[in-house]
């Protein structure tokens, strides 16, 4: 193989890993954004976490009593 079709190669496989990665980046934005108007999830407690981040703050989910919950409707 000479060195043109060595570069060619490598130049499609860049554009089709960059391509990748932008379809898996914008459909983990895309859940996000429809998980945050279902009200699955309000991701703007996690954003205060920024200011507020000392050990004395209270837990942002109660995940023992959730998983609780889960259960006995099971």
């Amino acid at each position: 193989m000479d060195q043109e079709t060595l570069l060619t190669i490598q130049g499609y496989a860049k554009f089709f890993l960059i391509l990748i990665v932008f379809i898996l980046f914008y459909s983990y934005a895309f859940s996000i954004y429809r998980r945050d108007k279902k009200g699955e999830r309000d991701f703007e407690k996690y954003s205060d976490l920024v200011h507020d981040d000392s050990i004395e703050s209270d837990p942002l989910e109660k995940r023992k009593e959730e998983q609780e919950k889960k259960e006995k409707e099971i």
